[in-house]
Order: C-alpha cells, then structure tokens, then sequence
C-alpha cells in the first residue's frame, strides 16, 4: 500500500487518556482490586485486558468497533512480517497495508511484528517507534502457523532456542529507545518442548517491558485446553517484568476469574472478541465492582455487524470489504441458534447488495432463540 500521509487525532488521544484516568481512579477504588493497574513501560494500561493481534482480524476497521464500545486496556494491530516491511519501503517506499491508519489511530496502540533475524526487527521496530510513534512494540514468538515455524523459522519455532530469543529481544529494545518492547510466546513447540520459563526469563533479562503466554503449547495450535497453571508458574519465575495471560477466555467472568486467580498481571482476549467485541466493557465494568452490561440485543447485534460492513469498506472498498466481511458476520453468530442458516447464506455473497440482503434476512431473530 502507498503510504498516505494523515494528520494526527489529538483529540481522540486526548480523549482516550482522560477515560483511561478515570478508569484508573475507578479500577482503584473498586473492593474488587485484583490485580492493580498494568503498567507496560511508559504505558498504562488500564483496565489490565488487552486484545489481541489476530492476522486477518484485528484490522484498522475491527480496532474501531472494539474503541467504539470501550473497554480494552491495549489494542494491537495484525501481525506483520519485519523483512516484507523493509522490502516493501526499499522497492515500493510503501509501508506494510496492515499498518494502514496506525499513524493518526488513538493510544495506547501496539503493533506486533515476527522474523528471526534480529536486525530486520530492530529496523522495522526503530521505524515504529521514531516515525509511527506507536505505544508498544510486540514481538511474535508464539505464532503455530507452519508458514512462519516449519517454512521461516519464525514464531513458535524460535521457543525451541530461549537464548537466542533473549539475543532478539535486547536488540529490539535497544533499537527502540523508550518505545517498550514486549513478547507473545506459547508455553513451547511441543509437549516434550516446554520452554516457556526459561524464554520467560531471557525476555526479562533482555529489557523486555511485558510478556504475554498463551496457555498451550504450539503443536496443539488452539486443540484441548490452555493450561492456566502453567501461565501461573511463568509469572511465578520471573520477578519484575508484568506477565499477561491468554487463552479461552470467554466471558467476562472468566476475565477477571483468571486475574484474581493465577497471580497475573492482565488477561489478552483474542477469539471471544471477534464475536462480541463489547466483551471488553463488560470485564471493565466487573472490575470496578459494577454488574455487567447485558449483550446487545439480537437486532443491535445486527446494527452492529451493518454498522462494521460500514467500516470495511470505508477501508478496504465496496468489493473487496464484502469478502473480507464474511468471516466476520460469521464470527458474530458464534453460538447463537440458528447461526448455521445465517453463516450459510453469508459466506457465499460476492457483492454489497446480496450481503445487505443476507445479514436482514438471515441474521438471528429473538424467535429462533
């Protein structure tokens, strides 16, 4: 993508920092206080709930629902590939299309990114920090796609070496100046492969300013049940840096359970947002001591997948945001009756008239409930 030059939204930074306050004030006074305010370098995240990078989802579009109902802590972009970027600047001078937006977007903003050669990510993330001025840079060592493992090297594939993680790490944050540098990693590359502790402290030693584990390890990619206690025991082996824990979290409760119960410091949630992005403020609110916003209704739910169809195309055009759509009309009907019919009629739609027909016609309706 051409890099298009946009001029910063100081208000709806401004904004954002002055609901964080007082979320903060909130989140302090409440009984409930379990764990305190995140605290990821220079950046606070508060409340302690992240989103999490999802390549494919988490795009400009996709952050923008999420902002609009509030509540997360930290956004972050989709994954991007630190030698494509420094291709595409020196042969293109274009940045990366899932960087698009990030420039002018409101803060706290991370950007992840994943290679295995030390000095592309230093690059590309001195260049995030200096130029985009991002809140965070994440780097990706949790990734089980075999794309990145088996054909980069990359990813989950580099936990099987906790050293050399540990040489990436202090390279990026050396690059980055006061730009915190965190990672994503799994609990290893397999069963017989867990590393998670040692990786755990070599980010730690390494200057890294956060670490967020997934509770499985990369050979199970999201099969069986992320292991909970075993995220507990990462925080429990490293002593200052703030550790976040992710993995089937599918409720609110379920959010905060986790925060009170395993020691941590924040709680990432990545699939369960795709179907209710308004889950953040629903943990926000039970974490200040408040009863828990009600779901939107199954007609609001509808607004809000029309209201998104909006924003798609708004940044990717008519055609090609109808195509990407499809999958996330089908995430928003996840485990509702009659989502089956719905998602059906909505993964076959080729044009904006026929998807517009389709979310009106076969959306859910309270009766099949």
């Amino acid at each position: 993508m051409t890099h298009v030059t946009e001029t910063p939204h100081n208000k709806s930074q401004t904004d954002h920092e002055r609901m964080a306050t007082t979320l903060a004030e909130q989140f302090s006074d409440s009984p409930k206080q379990n764990p305190g305010p995140l605290k990821i370098g220079n950046v606070n995240v508060v409340p302690p709930v992240l989103q999490a990078p999802m390549a494919g989802y988490t795009n400009f579009a996709f952050r923008q629902v999420v902002r609009e109902f509030g509540g997360a802590g930290l956004l972050a972009t989709e994954m991007i590939a630190a030698r494509s970027a420094i291709w595409l600047e020196s042969n293109r001078g274009e940045h990366p299309d899932r960087l698009w937006g990030v420039r002018t977007e409101p803060r706290p903003l991370a950007v992840q990114m994943w290679d295995n050669d030390a000095e592309n990510l230093a690059a590309v993330g001195k260049r995030l920090s200096h130029d985009f001025q991002v809140s965070v840079i994440d780097l990706n060592f949790g990734c089980p796609v075999r794309q990145v493992t088996e054909k980069a090297h990359s990813g989950s594939w580099l936990l099987r070496d906790p050293d050399r993680v540990g040489q990436i790490v202090r390279r990026v944050v050396d690059a980055c100046g006061d730009t915190p540098v965190t990672a994503k990693i799994r609990l290893g590359c397999s069963d017989n492969c867990q590393t998670a502790i040692e990786v755990a402290q070599r980010v730690e030693e390494a200057g890294a300013s956060c670490l967020t584990v997934h509770g499985r390890v990369a050979s199970q990619y999201f099969k069986g049940q992320a292991d909970w206690e075993a995220i507990r025991q990462v925080k429990q082996s490293v002593s200052r840096m703030p550790v976040v824990g992710n993995g089937d979290i599918t409720s609110a409760e379920e959010a905060v359970s986790r925060l009170q119960e395993y020691g941590i410091d924040g709680v990432m949630i990545a699939r369960e947002c795709l179907a209710k992005p308004w889950i953040f403020s629903q943990v926000a609110a039970l974490l200040r001591g408040e009863p828990k916003p009600p779901d939107p209704t199954l007609e609001e739910q509808k607004n809000i997948v029309l209201h998104h169809y909006e924003l798609v195309c708004e940044r990717f055009g008519v055609e090609r945001g109808t195509l990407l759509m499809r999958k996330f009309a089908c995430s928003y009907v996840q485990g509702i009756a009659g989502a089956r019919d719905f998602r059906g009629h909505v993964s076959r739609v080729t044009n904006q008239q026929e998807f517009l027909d389709v979310v009106r016609q076969y959306f859910p309706k309270p009766s099949e409930v």
